[in-house]
């Protein structure tokens, strides 16, 4: 190997170990922000745990609301004139659910809420390609809630709980093995410089350490949720849960 060979991997080695010192420097930061967030993000929820949970359920339903609005305009066009609407949302019974036992019900009622606060789509808030799943996985939460009985509910709790339902979204550190290691460690940089920002922009981070109580928080929270749930009720008041 020539003198200038062994110089350039010289560079190229000490070039890498600064990236990968600068990463782990921004890993550590990242770490240690997204964890004490998380810490008041749970405090949060614990203190909203109706609110959340009304307010999805309730979104879940305006969308299907929207959705059968909009199947009606469809049909509409198509027949023209000799459209009529029909009167309400037909109701659809279910047979599954007959006399639980009120031990079922609680129960019912208690992996619901558990589960429901654990893939709340306000989780992912700084995970946009997450938000999309957690509002699938919620939607048949609630639906299995409603229509199905406690041994389902028990199945998609555990299903939940052991990681498998966001499953897709897992990262992998290495993109492609045949990545050259250089760039590689600059698409690292990159993307948690990228991160980092995003954690230090969360509002949530920031009244942690803006707000004097940052507890007050819980309040305005509060205040947001209350006034969402009325304008989703006055949307949703011609229908339920089980009209859709």
């Amino acid at each position: 190997m020539t003198n200038r060979n062994l110089s350039i991997t010289n560079d190229n080695e000490q070039n890498q170990r600064l990236l990968k010192a600068k990463i782990n420097l921004l890993q550590l930061e990242l770490n240690d922000i997204e964890q004490n967030t998380n810490a008041f993000e749970a405090i949060l929820r614990s203190h909203l745990t109706n609110e959340l949970i009304e307010e999805q359920e309730l979104t879940v339903l305006y969308k299907k609301v929207q959705l059968v609005k909009k199947e009606k305009r469809i049909a509409q066009k198509r027949k023209g004139k000799n459209f009529k609407e029909v009167q309400g949302i037909r109701v659809i019974s279910d047979n599954r659910i007959k006399n639980p036992s009120e031990i079922d019900q609680k129960e019912k009622k208690r992996l619901y809420r558990e589960a429901m606060l654990f893939v709340h789509p306000d989780k992912f808030s700084m995970h946009d390609e997450k938000i999309d799943l957690a509002t699938e996985v919620t939607t048949k939460l609630i639906e299995i809630y409603q229509t199905g009985d406690l041994t389902e509910l028990q199945i998609f709790h555990t299903h939940i709980f052991s990681g498998n339902a966001m499953l897709q979204f897992q990262e992998t550190l290495v993109k492609n093995a045949t990545t050259k290691e250089d760039s590689y460690l600059q698409n690292e940089l990159v993307k948690l410089e990228k991160q980092l920002q995003l954690a230090k922009n969360k509002h949530t981070y920031k009244v942690l350490n803006e707000y004097e109580n940052p507890l007050t928080f819980i309040d305005e929270l509060k205040e947001y949720y209350q006034d969402r749930i009325f304008k989703l009720k006055k949307r949703t008041r011609k229908a339920s849960m089980f009209d859709l």
